[in-house]
């Protein structure tokens, strides 16, 4: 298939309240309101929303409301609430060691923000934006590095974006032992993995409106929670072909597990995808080192990297596929 570009941003938007997030968020809202559901568009629905939020999210309530403040739009708190969005469903590859976080995230490039935000609304915090101020993945000033991929089961039930709660956990956790405190009394409203690391831990966990948070085998994932995966399934993700390359490369890092599986293996079949027309093809890897603060974002052919200590906002097109 012909090549694709994307743009992608990296902005710094502190505490959310100077302008500048506001700015970015604006610009996007036409398609980002889009994701609000019928039932957040009602009172009632907004009221749940909000009740959810202040119930499992309550350390960030005074941020939603300092953002929503700013955003300025109806509708616009029950949007950032993350309670009352359509559901999304993407591909993605990732694999965790102490210290060292590395993923693939597939979806249609059109419909990926693709912004690299810098904040500071609880604590520093580095990550791919998405929906507002949910985060695709990211990493914190304690070293603490999250990222999701979906797990596969079509099924949807009362709960928030996947999305908000990895912003929740990179904003009042310092471990990993934290965040998965944290996750066994957050709802998800559709099935998720999610991959955490420290400087000592790495565990990928299970979660979902229908399952209790379950620590999967090891630390890497794809597109599955259970098996057997059905066949048709398989045809169409490649998540067990993925999954089983990935551990592989894990083994043969095993001498040296710190380091983590090197950013090259994501960048080749079967872990890079192409299904683009599919909304499965790879917009990026992402290498993050959160015990070092930093983070690479990989391209065929480009890398961009970012940190704490030098964050640097700017564009950059690049070539997918």
């Amino acid at each position: 298939m012909p090549q694709q570009h994307k743009t992608f941003r990296a902005i710094e938007v502190g505490d959310g309240g100077d302008g500048r997030w506001a700015a970015h968020a604006q610009e996007l809202w036409p398609v980002a309101e889009g994701w609000l559901s019928e039932e957040g568009r009602t009172a009632a629905g907004a009221a749940r929303a909000r009740r959810l939020f202040e119930t499992h999210l309550p350390e960030l309530a005074p941020v939603l409301d300092r953002l929503a403040g700013e955003l300025d739009r109806p509708g616009g708190e029950t949007y950032l609430t993350h309670a009352a969005l359509r559901p999304f469903f993407s591909g993605c590859t990732q694999t965790g060691a102490p210290g060292a976080l590395l993923r693939n995230y597939d979806f249609a490039p059109a419909q990926c923000e693709g912004t690299i935000v810098s904040s500071c609304f609880l604590r520093p915090v580095i990550g791919m934006q998405e929906e507002g101020w949910g985060l695709l993945d990211g990493m914190n000033d304690a070293g603490l590095a999250v990222s999701l991929t979906f797990g596969g089961r079509y099924v949807h039930g009362p709960g928030f974006s996947v999305l908000i709660v990895l912003r929740y956990l990179l904003e009042t956790c310092d471990t990993v032992g934290e965040a998965l405190a944290a996750l066994r009394s957050i709802p998800v409203g559709i099935p998720q993995n999610i991959t955490l690391v420290d400087a000592e831990r790495a565990v990928t966990v299970y979660t979902g409106p229908d399952i209790p948070l379950t620590e999967a085998p090891d630390a890497c994932a794809a597109n599955h929670q259970s098996l057997p995966v059905p066949e048709e399934q398989e045809r169409f993700t490649r998540t067990q072909e993925r999954l089983a390359t990935v551990r592989a490369a894990v083994r043969a890092n095993s001498a040296v597990p710190a380091k983590g599986v090197d950013a090259a293996v994501m960048l080749e079949p079967p872990l890079y995808q192409f299904a683009y027309d599919k909304g499965l093809g790879t917009v990026y890897t992402a290498d993050y080192r959160p015990t070092e603060g930093r983070v690479v974002y990989h391209w065929p052919g480009a890398a961009w990297e970012q940190s704490f200590g030098a964050f640097a906002p700017g564009e950059r097109t690049v070539a997918l596929g």
